[in-house]
Formats: structure tokens, C-alpha cells, sequence
């Protein structure tokens, strides 16, 4: 669950997720790119779907097992 939260962020906030940890680099804030932004905020989105999906196929698969 923590990952998801970071992708959340991650996405609401991609210039700020590409900046983490590395302001320090830089004397004023870097001016980012859209395709750097629009990369951020679809990967974000995609992972937390497939996330999503991996987490719903292991309950249904754990559910059927306990029905047979």
C-alpha cells in the first residue's frame, strides 16, 4: 500500500516526484519538460493499475482455491 501512495503522489505531483531528493543539485528549480511530466504521470497511472489488477487476480484465484 505504501507504493500506491507514492504513485499517487506521483502522479498529482510529477514535478515534484522527479525532483525528490535531487533540489539540492540545482540553485534554482529546473525548468522540466511536458513529455518528462506526461512520462511521470502515465507510468504512475499504468503501475497503479496493474498494481490493482495483480492484487484483485491473487484474492479471486485465494477465493476459488478455498470454494474447491
Amino acid at each position: 500500500m505504501p507504493l500506491n501512495a507514492v504513485l499517487i503522489w506521483s502522479y498529482f505531483y510529477p514535478e515534484e516526484s522527479l525532483l525528490f531528493g535531487k533540489r539540492w543539485m540545482y540553485k534554482e528549480d529546473p525548468e522540466l519538460s511536458e513529455g518528462a511530466i506526461r512520462y511521470t504521470k502515465v507510468t504512475s497511472l499504468i503501475s497503479l493499475i496493474v498494481i490493482a489488477l495483480i492484487f484483485l487476480i491473487s484474492i479471486v484465484i485465494y477465493v476459488i482455491e478455498k470454494l474447491m
